[in-house]
């Protein structure tokens, strides 16, 4: 080993000059700062992964009682005092009325009360395993109050996968996704040059992923049904629309726009998206606020596809384009007031 190996890290003795082209060391202020500034970013980040499952109980979850008039008011009662606040109650006139409404995604879960037959639990754990669990927890209850009577049916209208019978692999797939979207929209910044180019990459990248993150999910695991096409179109949409508005952000504010996208995307619209629960799980507004970010969108709209035959697809569709078109105008718009930053990301 050379003598200049084991005295590189030796501190120079006092008045000695600075070698030519060595930085000055940090201030022990400015080091004692950052590594502050960093621990208040860790705890920020607990916050936001922590805050919303501790908070997570049933808000106004959309559910369907059928039956006669009186049995109907007086569960409906029943369920307000026992759950005050919990359910948003719809009216249906019988059962396939209320599967259907489930089927529509208009509802997650239906009791009905039939006087031919003993009382039955609709749900669907493909919209939403833990609010199926609380429809369960419900049929418990309606069985000890009514004893000596039969136990009321329960009946999965909406099943998941076999393959995938508590809906693991289906959340997990989520958070890859929304990090998927984000590294491509970052990578394509710094190593492509030309704003339309990256965009093109952009449609590339969400196409191929969509395909291949499909191939895996159903093809492989089987955590995915119906067509493979619209479940690969959604992913394709979801990471279209994240890799865009990131590749917007840093064509107009520069490098800073990442810090910005990944506020948006991955702090705030992941802890928020509701894929593990359901949005109404989440503390009021909040869930309304994630349904409006990539994550939360994405997450609904693979749902649509995989187990609901496209239902209630419009609306994570929109909320999807309009942040491809945003970041699409944000590309367009820095390309005019930056135009340098084209050329010199990819540097």
């Amino acid at each position: 080993m050379e003598l200049n190996e084991l005295t590189a890290d030796r501190p120079a003795p006092a008045g000695a000059p600075r070698p030519a082209g060595a930085s000055p060391p940090t201030s022990w202020r400015r080091a004692v700062g950052v590594g502050l500034g960093l621990a208040m970013l860790v705890g920020v980040l607990v916050t936001a992964f922590a805050w919303p499952p501790a908070e997570s109980v049933p808000r106004d979850i959309p559910v369907v009682i059928a039956g006669s008039a009186e049995a109907t008011t007086q569960l409906e009662q029943q369920l307000a005092t026992a759950m005050p606040g919990a359910l948003e109650i719809e009216r249906a006139t019988d059962a396939n009325a209320a599967r259907q409404i489930i089927r529509d995604r208009d509802a997650y879960g239906a009791i009905v009360l039939e006087s031919d037959s003993s009382p039955q639990v609709l749900i669907a754990s493909a919209g939403s395993p833990v609010v199926a669990q609380i429809l369960n927890g419900i049929a418990d209850q309606l069985a000890e109050q009514a004893a000596g009577t039969p136990a009321p049916r329960v009946e999965d209208v909406v099943p998941l996968s076999e393959d995938d019978p508590r809906g693991s692999v289906f959340t997990a797939a989520a958070l890859p996704m929304v990090i998927g979207g984000m590294v491509v929209g970052i990578l394509l910044s710094f190593v492509v040059a030309g704003v339309w180019r990256r965009i093109a990459g952009a449609l590339a990248a969400a196409v191929t992923a969509g395909g291949v993150i499909t191939l895996v999910t159903q093809a492989w695991l089987g955590a995915l049904e119906g067509n493979p096409w619209a479940n690969a179109g959604a992913v394709g949409l979801v990471i279209a629309a994240i890799s865009m508005t990131m590749i917007g952000l840093v064509a107009l504010i520069g490098p800073a726009g990442i810090g910005i996208g990944a506020v948006i995307m991955f702090l705030i619209g992941n802890s928020l998206s509701g894929v593990a629960s359901a949005p109404e799980m989440l503390p009021t507004g909040w869930g309304t606020l994630g349904q409006l970010l990539p994550a939360g969108a994405g997450g609904a709209l693979l749902r649509s596809t995989a187990y609901f035959d496209g239902a209630a697809a419009s609306g994570p569709i929109l909320v999807l384009a309009a942040w491809l078109i945003i970041g699409l105008v944000l590309a367009t718009f820095g390309r005019r007031v930056r135009p340098a930053s084209h050329h010199a990301l990819a540097g």
